[in-house]
């Protein structure tokens, strides 16, 4: 079943803890990819000094003010495309979950074509690696993922254990947040689970 609107116009962080287990489907060029969400972080708005929309609304980060259940997709590092999906309660201003690894379930030879590699365990294991192996740009912004379409989200009804609430990664502001969660001891983490 496809996630409803609802499921994201929760509580950000909530919704980053409950996105885990849940499977992306990607369609492109008449072929399926999924892979079963691991990890992701949360991220805010004038309270989370490491969001995009905590110095007020932009053209870059105008879909994380928008409506919730839209992809917001952008491009860091001059090589990588980030896919995050806005999250947040009506009472708050803007939001986001970034999707930072998945468990390839669907279309891992394309997704080992799209990567260029043969290691499958460095398939989607980080943000700019699942962007590249499921083909997701910049051009798939403002997609509806509550709707059938070329990305979406399903629940497959996985039972989740063992969720780790740790430190988003790659900031240097909101440390103190501990908005980064995934399933502990997942061989697709972007990063292990320090003990």
């Amino acid at each position: 079943m496809i996630l409803t609107r609802s499921f994201y116009q929760q509580d950000t962080v909530v919704v980053a803890q409950k996105l885990l287990g849940k499977i992306v489907v990607r369609k492109v060029n008449n072929m399926i990819l999924s892979g079963t969400i691991v990890e992701t972080e949360a991220y805010g708005f004038n309270d989370d000094p490491a969001s995009h929309a905590y110095r007020g609304k932009t053209k870059r980060n105008v879909l994380m003010f928008g409506e919730a259940g839209l992809t917001y997709v952008y491009f860091i590092y001059g090589n990588h495309f980030c896919f995050n999906i806005v999250a947040k309660s009506e009472a708050v201003g803007a939001g986001a979950v970034l999707i930072r690894a998945l468990e390839p379930v669907q279309g891992i030879k394309a997704m080992h074509h799209n990567r260029r590699t043969n290691y499958v365990k460095n398939l989607t294991n980080g943000p700019g690696k699942l962007a590249q192996a499921l083909q997701i740009t910049t051009a798939d912004s403002s997609i509806d993922v509550t709707k059938d379409g070329s990305l979406y989200i399903v629940d497959d009804n996985i039972q989740i254990t063992d969720v780790i609430a740790t430190s988003r990664i790659g900031i240097t502001v909101g440390t103190d947040k501990q908005w980064r969660f995934c399933l502990s001891n997942n061989k697709w983490l972007s990063r292990k689970v320090k003990d």
